[in-house]
């Protein structure tokens, strides 16, 4: 059962930022799940829209030009990274999970990634594109085939995984409160991945791991792995 640091190493870092980045590649995170907004040509990780709750900042991230909100403090002195530091810093390391959540333009988020991918020579089949928007997911899988795709949901639907299925997805990634058994055998027989977010709690990765989970979303990455290693 692979092991995603939830937005970085967050339990011992600010989320979001170039520290809990690093601090989850330095524990050997099997990959690292950040959010992130576009903001014009841009892209910034936070996880809202507003900034007073992972900021010194008050306000909307759109009433800020990006080297205002870069002045900010989001934690120990941290700033608010682009997406290119971020994929930079954790260039070749370990797999990339983002998050798009507040993010319009499709095309010019898998340009701006294939960029960097690019020049920081960072292999390609290491990003992975999740969401709660689905349409957005659709979009990406049509502009480029072969995109990895993780599709979020907070709730168990009627027909479980389907609509995972349906988006030609990797990873159907769910919400810890609502994942049974009966959930993670549907997502593996539509021939899925599931990742369940988020989960820090030594029984509750015991219970998916006997289920067969693929991954996990955990906010103390290196915890969560000695947890599971030493599982019997």
């Amino acid at each position: 059962m692979l092991v995603f640091a939830h937005r970085g190493a967050s339990a011992i870092a600010p989320e979001n930022t170039l520290l809990a980045i690093s601090a989850a590649v330095q524990h050997n995170a099997d990959g690292i799940e950040f959010d992130v907004y576009q903001h014009g040509n841009e892209f910034i990780l936070i996880h809202d829209c507003w900034l007073h709750r992972t900021t010194d900042g008050r306000g909307n991230i759109y009433d800020f030009t990006l080297a205002e909100l870069q002045a900010f403090n989001a934690g120990q002195g941290e700033k608010i990274p682009t997406l290119a530091q971020v994929l930079t810093r954790i260039s070749g390391a370990c797999q990339i999970n983002i998050e798009m959540k507040g993010v319009q333009d499709a095309q010019a988020i898998l340009s701006y990634v294939n960029q960097v991918v690019t020049e920081q020579h960072i292999p390609a089949n290491n990003i992975i594109y999740s969401s709660f928007d689905h349409h957005l997911l659709k979009e990406i899988k049509s502009l480029q085939p072969d995109a990895r795709i993780g599709a979020l949901t907070a709730n168990k639907p009627l027909t479980y995984a389907k609509f995972a299925e349906d988006l030609q997805a990797e990873y159907m990634n769910a919400d810890v409160t609502f994942v049974d058994q009966a959930f993670v055998e549907d997502a593996h027989a539509r021939g899925l991945k599931i990742g369940v977010y988020t989960v820090d709690q030594a029984q509750d990765l015991a219970r998916l791991k006997s289920w067969g989970v693929d991954m996990v979303f955990s906010n103390h990455p290196a915890n969560a792995k000695r947890i599971i290693k030493n599982l019997k």
